[in-house]
């Protein structure tokens, strides 16, 4: 189990396909830290893995051991293209972690201005409060981020 973790961190592909068609019950197996293949996939920012992992069909809102999602990683990274290829592929966009933090949250605090209009285009609720009672807009604005210009988006 640790060997297919081992080579999603190395960024080593074929091993990783190797590995998934020799048993594709691990697609949803767990670290120590409550990661799956995917989570840490898209943790290491890995586009390629990431997209070979969803067609084994993941459970793509698993949360690790502190209820945080593959989506949520992938916000307060920065990794546009993942949150992306994440949300098309059925992320829910509204999962809270233990914190009651979200990915919209997330990518607020970290001011990653592309994906918060990503996310509030993909129906991410903006009045979600995390556990000090802080909305992403109240971390977006700590940012220097203007949370209305946002909302105001053309397609």
């Amino acid at each position: 189990m640790d060997t297919i973790f081992n080579a999603i961190r190395s960024e080593n592909l074929d091993m990783v396909k190797q590995f998934m068609d020799a048993d594709a019950n691990l697609i949803n197996t767990k670290d120590q830290r409550g990661s799956t293949p995917l989570l840490l996939a898209t943790y290491y920012g890995s586009t390629p893995i990431t997209e070979l992992l969803l067609t084994y069909k993941p459970d793509i809102n698993a949360q690790d051991t502190s209820g945080n999602t593959a989506l949520m990683g992938v916000c307060f990274k920065g990794y546009y293209a993942i949150a992306e290829l994440l949300i098309k592929s059925g992320a829910d966009v509204n999962i809270k972690n233990y914190n009651e933090a979200t990915a919209l949250i997330f990518a607020a605090t970290f001011g990653q201005k592309e994906i918060l209009r990503l996310l509030i285009q993909n129906g991410a609720d903006v009045s979600i409060k995390d556990n000090r009672g802080y909305t992403a807009e109240m971390h977006a604005k700590n940012q220097g981020l203007d949370f209305s210009e946002l909302l105001n988006f053309t397609e």
